[in-house]
């Protein structure tokens, strides 16, 4: 596929070189007064390395508020499993909901801002690490012993934000150093590029971090977490032998395992267990740092506080058919059902996996996790293909759920069991939507879905989101059928 060069000016657009955020994690720019003054010691690096993190609470990422214009709106929460059979936005379709509405019906257009905060909230966060990256080899670290972890995780944040903008956008600019200068030219590669360049990025970044627990480290990235995104990126590659040997050094390891019941991996109070392997971390208390996902999903100010709920999210009648009778993980995950502010009942489809009181507007403690232990067996299991061991890792979380085993007489294929296994575990953390396009079933599982509900059947042009307009418009092409 032929790549296309684009002058650096557009990477102003791109990686938000005007940052209007006064917060140290907008010192990366060079446009930014201050920054021939910093990037200078070990500590200044930590603080930028920080500062990728903070780009991960993003609207426009992993957290579920913000304006386009800091980060966007929305979160891949909204590109991933809303887009699949899991959730819709919900019952409000109009006025300002029509921008999320648009998502769930494959009808959105480039100039729709969830769609537009996505791209922004990535691309501030990889300007953040492109520069750590281009700037830590100068920097004397004395006898700091961390400037390969700090390498470590600038690397595995940007390759998790690289892996979300490949598989949503297909052909998209990937610079891996720091903007400096208008006149420099980047090119728009096609997904296959950014998935190789992922596998030496995160092969290198497991290299430099801790082999550890991240409680150990307050939760920041450790070698599980760039194992298991590489493998998650071979099996996207259709590299299954490797996908197989980078699941069991993960394994093999020690430092994770599946904790006892399916209850004990949500809530506040658990964050960082045993089966933990990456959260996105947020921490309520006025600080700017908590998240909005109690109040996003939730139908009922009753059930956050008495603060206002968005109603987003919510299960579809197909997610709710999916769950098998007696699995433990069905009320756990989700409800049919609540409690109103006057104690009547009330009929409503909601996730309860984020459920929490927050301490302020949208301001809860609730991590948002986006990996752990139960996708590193499911995709074992995957990457193994079907047999004695597969069927015995996925029966490990059927077990916990209070599920009988399956084998290879249980009706339905390998991959159907497996896909099946993977949406009930894993349901609402941001994996069905990249399940289906990696199983290549999207089409046939979304046209059937869509159907259903009563909206017309998606095309092959549907798999990836448009490039936004003003990107376009200062010159990249745009992906077919927008």
């Amino acid at each position: 596929m032929r790549k296309k060069i684009i002058p650096a000016s557009l990477l102003l657009s791109l990686l938000f070189i005007l940052s209007c955020s006064n917060d140290f994690t907008s010192l990366a720019p060079h446009s930014e007064r201050n920054v021939e003054n910093f990037y200078n010691t070990a500590t200044d690096i930590e603080i930028a390395v920080n500062g990728i993190y903070d780009a991960l609470q993003g609207g426009g990422t992993y957290g579920t508020t913000g304006a386009v214009a800091t980060g966007g709106t929305g979160g891949y929460w909204m590109l991933t499993e809303m887009r699949s059979d899991n959730t819709d936005q919900g019952a409000d379709v109009t006025g300002l909901s029509f921008q999320v509405a648009v998502i769930n019906q494959f009808t959105e257009d480039a100039l729709n801002e969830i769609v537009l905060g996505a791209w922004v909230g990535s691309y501030s966060g990889i300007a953040r690490a492109n520069t750590v990256l281009s700037r830590i080899g100068d920097v004397d670290f004395g006898i700091n012993p961390n400037k390969d972890r700090f390498t470590g995780e600038a690397l595995f944040l940007r390759s998790l934000l690289y892996y979300n903008l490949a598989l949503l956008f297909g052909n998209i600019p990937m610079p891996i150093t720091e903007t400096v200068s208008v006149s420099e030219q980047i090119s728009q590669v096609p997904a296959a590029t950014v998935l190789e360049q992922l596998i030496t990025d995160l092969t290198d970044a497991a290299s430099k971090l801790p082999e550890v627990h991240p409680s150990t480290v307050g939760g920041k990235a450790t070698k599980g977490a760039a194992l298991t995104l590489l493998a998650k990126v071979y099996l996207t590659a259709g590299n299954s032998a490797s996908a197989a040997s980078v699941l069991r050094e993960v394994v093999n390891s020690g430092a994770f395992q599946l904790v006892s019941g399916y209850a004990d991996l949500w809530g506040s109070a658990n964050e960082l267990n045993a089966e933990s392997i990456f959260e996105v971390q947020f921490k309520s208390g006025g600080f700017g740092e908590g998240s909005g996902y109690s109040q996003s999903f939730s139908p009922s100010s009753n059930l956050v506080g008495g603060f206002d709920s968005g109603g987003r999210n919510r299960p579809t009648l197909s997610m709710l058919d999916a769950y098998e009778p007696d699995d433990t993980r069905f009320f756990v995950s989700m409800d049919t059902t609540y409690v109103d502010a006057v104690g009547a009942t009330q009929n409503a489809r909601y996730i309860k996996k984020y459920l929490s009181v927050p301490s302020g507007d949208n301001d809860a403690n609730n991590n948002f996790t986006v990996f752990r232990y139960a996708d590193v067996l499911l995709m074992l299991a995957e990457a193994i293909g079907e047999g004695g061991e597969a069927y015995g890792l996925i029966n490990q979380l059927r077990s916990r759920a209070g599920l009988a085993d399956i084998d290879a007489s249980t009706p339905g294929s390998f991959e159907d069991k497996l896909l099946h296994e993977r949406r009930i575990e894993l349901a609402f953390e941001n994996h069905r939507w990249y399940d289906l396009l990696r199983f290549g079933r999207a089409l046939e599982v979304m046209q059937s879905h869509m159907t259903a509900e009563g909206f017309p059947q998606p095309g092959a042009n549907n798999l990836l989101f448009p490039i936004p307009q003003r990107e376009v418009d200062l010159g990249l092409t745009q992906n077919p059928g927008y």
